[in-house]
């Protein structure tokens, strides 16, 4: 059952799909209104599922679920994984490959691989106060506190 982001407990678990690029202001109509489909019928064994989401910067995609009240199970998760493969296809976007980085630029949202990433460090075109996504927390506390961080209070701080 689709609800609200907002209302979903902060121990509610998250998952986030960081797309390669931009969603255009179409896709992101067609998106959401995938997003909400999916939601709206997203089960395990055959109960509803209290999930929301996000769009942050037109370039995220975050999942959250309300396990107090029904978990995730393989099945479950397997098809939201579908989804997003579909996702993927459709908007010929990457959404799963977990070895790349954003991060801010001013106001902007760069993205690139962790190689180049590991090189900007180096060369110090990012430093240990850069603003880095945090994509491995894994509920909507994390989320809120601790998504958008200096690079070294991240795990991207081992390049810095």
């Amino acid at each position: 059952m689709l609800v609200d982001f907002a209302s979903l407990p902060e121990e509610s678990r998250v998952w986030i799909y960081q797309s390669s690029r931009s969603f255009s202001e179409t896709e992101l109509v067609e998106v959401n209104e995938a997003i909400k489909a999916f939601l709206q019928d997203w089960t395990a064994h055959g109960s509803d599922l209290n999930a929301g989401y996000e769009l942050p910067y037109n370039r995220f995609i975050v999942i959250g679920l309300d396990q107090q009240r029904q978990g995730a199970t393989g099945c479950s998760i397997d098809a939201s994984v579908r989804f997003i493969q579909g996702l993927e296809k459709k908007y010929n976007i990457d959404l799963l490959d977990k070895m790349n980085v954003s991060y801010k630029q001013g106001e902007f949202v760069a993205y690139k691989t962790l190689l180049d990433f590991k090189a900007m460090a180096k060369n110090k075109s990012v430093s240990k106060n850069t603003i880095v996504f945090n994509n491995l927390v894994t509920n909507k506390e994390e989320y809120l506190n601790h998504w958008e961080v200096p690079a070294e209070e991240s795990w991207h701080n081992r390049f810095m």
